[in-house]
């Protein structure tokens, strides 16, 4: 018997050689599903049938979430994160560079029309100057080896670990507090040795950042700040 198609639209459909389905609600609401090469559209489907009301509630929430956190305007008193603190933005005339971190961010005047751009670049540099360091730290301190890092513009992930042992980071990630860039490091670390999301892979995680819930719930929840757009 065909399984009926979802009333939920599958916005994404990712196909790996991953051995389960999964399904995630982006920041924006829209929904990925990860599933394996050989599943069948029928086992897709019936599997985002039966998580209807879970989707629906996630879905609802990203909504809310988004219209807490509108895209930025890039004006004067604006507040814009950095490692977890808040910076009011203020436009200045005769400033040397685009953009500078001086108790609060300064932009130059003429630089508005472009803001959006100078400040991803911006953090993008913060991004490789706080989290390549410490992941290498990180990474030396628990017997860790990883092939490369690279400072990605993802939206949905905050890391991710490939199969060849390359690591990735999202530049929004240094918005969030130090502890919280710790947890994400650490989580992408663990997937270096351990594939999957099982109780030995969060124990793992555990046995190196015993308060790991309070991070992740932190990230949980403020999350959807950590964004420009």
């Amino acid at each position: 018997m065909t399984q009926a198609k979802p009333e939920i639209h599958i916005d994404r459909l990712l196909r790996s050689k991953r051995r389960t389905i999964s399904l995630e609600i982006n920041r924006d609401g829209s929904l990925t599903v990860r599933a394996p090469k050989h599943a069948s559209l029928d086992e897709i489907f019936a599997l985002v049938n039966s998580k209807h009301s879970w989707i629906t509630k996630k879905q609802n929430l990203a909504y809310e979430r988004a219209r807490e956190a509108p895209a930025k305007k890039f004006v004067n008193g604006e507040l814009f994160l950095f490692m977890g603190d808040l910076y009011p933005l203020e436009m200045v005339q005769n400033l040397t560079k685009p953009l500078q971190l001086d108790g609060k961010f300064l932009m130059a005047v003429e630089s508005q029309d472009n803001a959006r751009a100078i400040f991803e670049k911006w953090y993008r540099k913060q991004a490789a100057q706080v989290i390549k360091p410490r992941t290498a730290e990180l990474a030396a301190e628990y017997g860790f080896n990883f092939t490369m890092l690279r400072i990605t513009g993802a939206k949905t992930r905050w890391g991710s670990c490939g199969p060849t042992g390359s690591l990735n980071f999202s530049w929004r990630l240094v918005m969030a507090p130090s502890e919280v860039i710790d947890y994400v490091i650490v989580h992408e670390l663990v997937h270096l040795r351990i594939r999957n999301h099982s109780k030995h892979y969060w124990k793992s995680v555990r046995e190196i950042l015993p308060d790991y819930q309070d991070r992740l719930n932190w990230l949980d929840e403020n999350g959807h700040h950590l964004n420009l757009d």
